[in-house]
């Protein structure tokens, strides 16, 4: 047992002596029922994955590779695993709580039976006014498995080439070129499933003619042209496999009037402080305003596709895989559209909350067959987000996140993407699917019965010491530890939140603690889990998130690894927890 010297004066320093964690009693209750005379066996270890983990598929060959995964254990034994090997294993990256990197759904149906892992304005690095535009963000996203990108095409100053940029800010661009060799080199890093480029088009026809001659070349035979404009429904992810995805709706002419408008958006907020930004960002959210034009216009980069795109150049119409559809005839005229051609339609959060309330069912109807892209309010200046289970209650499949910002909804989104092997498509729940009456159709606001109670109980947790800095918490002394737990979903399932007793002065905190959680809707939960180091005086201090998508969750003991607040996995901060489904 080391020890850790912590200064409280000049004079003075508090001595604390590092405890390892014991083992809980029930682990090694557990471990003895499994085992015999203190060793447990290959086939003693299948049973125990079997039978007590609810491992049904498992195979005599993954408890092998269990063994020889902890053969490099002082505390291994040749005939058997002795109690130490056992809870290492528990502990460890064969023991985790969700499939990992399995691809298990059905990929054969249309696209519009998927979620699909959505970035907004996905070349800048920071912030939505003045941050820098980047293809490095492309490929942070790419690899960690976002299936769609989003460009906004503006012409550069000179009017003869394409940049991306967030107009009518002081965004910096990046070159167009950059972005789509970014794509190109790195869209199948972490998945061979579909990437979809979403173009927000402010584009001439002259330089419409030269994006598609850019995008054919750089992509070759990686896009994909359909054969038809007219697609009843899109094809399957299966289908699609390693291809480009082009969707965008032209514009029947180049809006000059969003430069002038863009100049002065830009004059405005030269001298704008991130304290200022910040105070307009909660200004606006109160004043419920879609953008900072201090006009209230809609803004027309994201309305865009109303336009019709007749005008467009052959070669670049060509390109589209997926058609955006008008919006400015009326939601209920969209919804309630021919129905014989599947294609995209864009609504910003707000819009998206209105409509519920009138159209609720048809919008779920909608995304059926066509799919339903939501985007962030224009006053999301600092790259914040917005709750994705209105919009994937409701059928919508791509949920558009700033992926540059932190916070809780972006930690419920990676989470919902860590299911189905981290591929960036999920598929939708049945109920979203079901085509039958009005009445029939899946309504998330309307209460719904209790399906099922997860049970959640945490034993303890290891790594902080080795992932952060001795005083990374406090000056005086080892972390205060605590746990909040909730569930991220349908409004009826998101009432219930719980926290932990805090663990005073331990790097390796034991709770032993217990909690349930009714679900009416597990299909569409996701577990929420973040650590804090209690501080009486002031903020508690992050110590530690994680996501997990409840339909995914494995019962049993597990091994739950956290993340660092931009989602990024500890090497070594994790948590032992047991899942129980009644």
């Amino acid at each position: 047992m080391s020890k850790q010297a912590f200064q409280i004066c000049f004079l003075f320093k508090r001595i604390f002596k590092l405890r390892v964690a014991e083992p809980p009693e029930e682990i090694e209750q557990l471990f003895d029922q499994f085992s015999e005379n203190g060793t447990m066996s290959v086939d003693n270890l299948l049973k125990f994955m079997i039978y007590y983990q609810k491992e049904e598929t498992a195979k005599k060959e993954d408890a092998q590779e269990i063994f020889n995964s902890l053969r490099h254990l002082n505390i291994f034994q040749r005939k058997g695993l002795h109690f130490d090997a056992f809870f290492r294993y528990l502990y460890g990256d064969h023991n985790l709580p969700i499939p990992n990197k399995v691809v298990h759904h059905d990929m054969d149906f249309p696209l519009a039976h998927y979620f699909l892992y959505t970035g907004h304005n996905s070349y800048l690095t920071g912030n939505q006014l003045s941050s820098d535009s980047s293809s490095k963000p492309i490929i942070k996203a790419l690899r960690r498995g976002v299936r769609v990108i989003e460009l906004d095409l503006w012409p550069n100053s000179e009017k003869n080439d394409v940049e991306v940029c967030h107009g009518g800010t002081l965004t910096a661009p990046v070159d167009l070129n950059k972005c789509l060799h970014a794509i190109r080199d790195h869209a199948f890093d972490a998945s061979e499933y579909p990437v979809v480029i979403t173009f927000e088009d402010h584009l001439p026809p002259n330089l419409q003619d030269k994006v598609a001659k850019m995008v054919a070349k750089t992509f070759g035979t990686m896009l994909y042209r359909p054969e038809s404009e007219n697609l009843e429904e899109f094809p399957s992810p299966n289908s699609l496999k390693r291809k480009i995805l082009i969707s965008t709706k032209p514009p029947k002419e180049y809006l000059q009037t969003q430069d002038s408008k863009g100049k002065g958006n830009a004059q405005m907020l030269k001298t704008s402080s991130k304290k200022e930004v910040a105070q307009t960002e909660r200004l606006y959210s109160r004043t419920g305003s879609d953008t900072i034009d201090e006009q209230g216009q809609v803004d027309e980069g994201e309305l865009i596709e109303e336009e019709d795109e007749e005008n467009a150049v052959p070669e670049y119409r060509n390109l589209i895989a997926i058609h955006a559809t008008k919006l400015k005839d009326g939601l209920a005229k969209v919804l309630g559209s021919d129905q014989s051609k599947a294609k995209r339609l864009s609504m910003s959060e707000q819009q998206l909350e209105n409509a519920i309330y009138i159209h609720g069912s048809e919008i779920v109807r909608f995304t059926q067959r066509n799919l339903l892209r939501i985007y962030p309010k224009g006053t999301r200046i600092l790259s914040t987000n917005y709750d994705p289970h209105v919009g994937w209650g409701h059928g919508a499949q791509m949920v558009a996140f700033n992926m540059q910002g932190t916070g809780k909804y972006l930690w419920i989104m990676q989470g919902m993407f860590r299911a189905n092997g981290g591929c960036g498509y999920v598929k939708k729940p049945e109920f979203l699917l079901k085509n039958g009456l009005q009445s029939d159709v899946f309504d998330p606001n309307e209460p719904w019965h209790v399906q099922t109670h997860l049970k959640v109980k945490i034993y303890q947790g290891e790594g902080w010491h080795l992932d952060f800095g001795r005083t990374a918490f406090d000056q005086c002394s080892p972390p205060d530890f605590f746990i909040k737990l909730g569930i991220a979903g349908v409004p009826a399932d998101t009432y219930r939140r719980e926290k932990s007793r805090v663990v005073v002065d331990q790097w390796a905190p034991v709770w032993n603690e217990e909690f349930t959680f009714p679900l009416a809707v597990p299909e569409l939960a996701v577990l929420r889990i973040e650590v804090f180091d209690y501080d009486q005086a002031k903020t508690n201090d992050f110590a530690g998130q994680t996501c997990l998508p409840v339909s995914e969750l494995k019962s049993g003991i597990r091994a739950v690894p956290l993340h660092d607040e931009k989602g990024d996995q500890y090497r070594h901060t994790r948590l032992l927890m047991r899942f129980q489904f009644d």
